[in-house]
């Protein structure tokens, strides 16, 4: 199934579609900031299953994200998180950033890595912000890969529909998506360190 949502104005009643979709155990591609992703609501220990599986991964070695509308929540989701690493991430999101923290006693621990700790993003999509919103809770996430060997990324929705379409509940067409993921900076021992470049101005935030 593809849902087409326009980022200028998302349609409500789509919005609730997925939203719909994803309160059943559902999987579906998501736009983001950044590239396409694999997505399921947070505490969906069936959804998550069918995810790993999507990426070859087994769960308990799954390294997933979490999406969530905005950093109201942090504390729900993370150990305390000293104010220098909290205020970059208020300069920092929304945006293509993603945030390794300490993971918090309300993460399921099927969505947590053998370190202990999680990866947190703040979207700047408007598509992905009304599904969230909507919800009311955080998605989890993993990038939808190409085997093209010189693209990493499918940024064509379409292409992406006709590839993993068949495997997920829903494909969300929201227009095309980027070649480069989320820059990731871990900040579990409370100093910040960019562990890959992606999308995003680094000397801006840090």
């Amino acid at each position: 199934m593809r849902i087409r949502i326009h980022q200028d104005g998302p349609d409500p009643n789509k919005v609730r579609e997925v939203v719909s979709i994803l309160k059943k155990d559902g999987v579906v591609v998501c736009p983001t900031d950044t590239i396409y992703s694999f997505a399921c609501v947070l505490g969906s220990s069936k959804g998550f299953e069918r995810i790993a599986r999507l990426k070859g991964l087994r769960p308990n070695k799954a390294h997933f994200s979490l999406l969530c509308a905005d950093l109201s929540d942090l504390s729900k989701y993370t150990r305390p998180v000293p104010n220098e690493i909290f205020k970059l991430m208020k300069r920092a999101l929304p945006g293509p950033f993603t945030f390794i923290l300490p993971s918090g006693g309300n993460v399921p621990k099927l969505f947590r890595s053998s370190k202990k700790t999680i990866g947190i993003r703040v979207p700047d999509n408007a598509v992905i912000q009304a599904i969230l919103k909507e919800i009311g809770k955080p998605l989890v996430v993993s990038s939808v890969h190409d085997d093209d060997e010189i693209l990493e990324y499918t940024t064509d929705p379409e292409l992406i529909d006709e590839r993993h379409g068949h495997a997920v509940d829903a494909v969300v067409h929201g227009g095309f998506g980027e070649l480069y993921a989320s820059t990731i900076i871990d900040c579990s021992s409370g100093i910040p360190d960019v562990i890959r470049e992606g999308r995003g101005d680094i000397d801006s935030i840090l």
